[in-house]
């Protein structure tokens, strides 16, 4: 068993406006920022984080001085047509009731379907888990729930979501992710 937290980034300035932000790389608010000051992430013995800044500028507040590795296929999915607008603005678009409706297994247009997504994330994160020692991901709240998931006996997606900042303490057993409790 291995011990691996499970981080999303702080707040953006799409998060509070509810915005679609999967691959829009935007940095943390300063809303965000003040929200993650004084944090400290738990002791590891490594860093991953998705390339996106907001999860960067989020490990860097929560590991200071720690190196970070960069795991490209740890990124959020992308929304296509749908990133940088919120419900309001497309809930009569057909398109978004369709993917809706899919629970995002048709991929919105230009953008990423939930199968797509779940094999680029699992794809990066099982081996990661063949290395030895403790370890925290900065990642975003779709690639959590993608791996708990695909990973947790539940086997809910909803079930994982976690506010901007917080994140999920587990317990890797080989084959499960194994959730001890919210951090």
């Amino acid at each position: 068993m291995r011990t691996v937290y499970l981080f999303r980034h702080g707040q953006t300035l799409w998060n509070a406006q509810r915005r679609y932000i999967g691959s829009t790389d935007q940095s943390l608010s300063p809303e965000g920022r003040a929200a993650l000051a004084g944090r400290a992430g738990p002791p590891v013995d490594r860093l991953w984080v998705s390339p996106l800044r907001r999860c960067r500028e989020t490990a860097a507040m929560l590991y200071p001085g720690m190196e970070q590795q960069v795991v490209e296929d740890l990124r959020e999915c992308a929304f296509g047509v749908f990133e940088g607008r919120t419900y309001e603005e497309l809930r009569d678009d057909p398109a978004y009731r369709r993917w809706l409706d899919s629970a995002g297994e048709i991929p919105p247009p230009g953008g990423e379907g939930k199968a797509e997504s779940r094999a680029r994330v699992l794809g990066a994160f099982l081996p990661l888990m063949e290395t030895r020692g403790s370890a925290a991901l900065v990642i975003h709240g779709g690639t959590i729930m993608t791996l708990m998931e695909a990973l947790e006996d539940s086997r809910e997606f909803y079930r994982w979501q976690v506010g901007c900042g917080e994140g999920l303490w587990c317990q890797w057993d080989g084959g499960r992710l194994i959730c001890l409790g919210r951090v």
